[in-house]
């Protein structure tokens, strides 16, 4: 099943159409700066122009850098806070006329990794780290996720894991790999603590320089980076969709965002 995949980040939105059962891309990969303010007006926007760009009219996965249940925009830290009680898929839906499914971005990427990566057919408890401008985290018990961790928001150190130890931290504070491949493994012990994982899978753009961070990491703990690289969020994100058996379409692709005010929900 071919389904369209789009992986918002802090910095760039990323779509391609995939192939679910094969976990690769079909075609060209479409990317576009996220929007500041990333407001659900302009990200919707973009998202739309994506849809476009990939000639796109079918299924569609979204990966959303926050808390998603049933569709729904609970936490939106790295982005613009009036998300918070949107129904991202209803929005982007409106929008295409594609149906829509949604879901946190690192939990996509930890479907992609368990599926056809680093964590394929691994037992026991899994969890992949996403390092980017922020961290994101997925937890698998034997094979089976556990949405919406959100590891990233942990409190550590007089703040939150992912403001000591992102991959955006060692660029805003001009660490050496060496200086910031500690700290990362001072978070991993932490949490290493609190979750014993069987394997950690490290995920986002630095896994391929994983051979920067090894040498620091304590050997007491299952390392590995991930295999699905930047590709991994995209192909999650459709592999989620394509499990929730989306019709083929609800209607033509517009290309535009919808003017429509957007439907909200209820926090829990």
């Amino acid at each position: 099943m071919e389904v369209l995949g789009i992986d918002i980040g802090g910095s760039g939105i990323k779509a391609a159409v995939v192939d679910t059962v094969a976990g690769r891309l079909v075609g060209e990969r479409h990317r576009r700066e996220t929007p500041s303010p990333a407001t659900p007006a302009a990200l919707v926007r973009t998202m739309s122009e994506l849809v476009g760009a990939c000639a796109w009219n079918g299924p569609v996965g979204v990966g959303f850098p926050g808390v998603v249940r049933h569709d729904v925009v609970y936490t939106a830290a790295n982005l613009d806070a009036s998300w918070v009680g949107l129904d991202l898929a209803a929005l982007v839906r409106e929008a295409t006329g594609c149906p829509v499914s949604a879901i946190n971005d690192a939990d996509a990427a930890g479907l992609a990794e368990a599926t056809f990566g680093a964590a394929r057919d691994r037992p026991g408890t899994v969890l992949l780290l996403t390092l980017g401008t922020g961290i994101g985290s997925a937890l698998f018990l034997d094979g089976r996720l556990v949405p919406n961790t959100e590891l990233g928001h942990l409190e550590f150190r007089g703040d939150i894991a992912e403001a000591y130890a992102a991959a955006s931290v060692r660029k805003a504070k001009d660490l050496r790999w060496t200086q910031w491949s500690k700290r990362l493994n001072r978070l991993l012990l932490h949490i290493d603590l609190l979750l014993s994982p069987d394997l950690i899978v490290l995920g986002g753009g630095v896994s391929a320089k994983f051979e920067k961070m090894a040498p620091h990491l304590d050997p007491s703990l299952r390392v590995v980076p991930a295999v699905m690289l930047n590709e991994a969020g995209i192909v999650g994100a459709a592999l989620a969709a394509a499990r929730k058996d989306l019709p083929a379409n609800q209607g033509a692709t517009t290309g535009k965002a919808s003017r429509k005010s957007p439907r909200r929900r209820a926090k829990a």
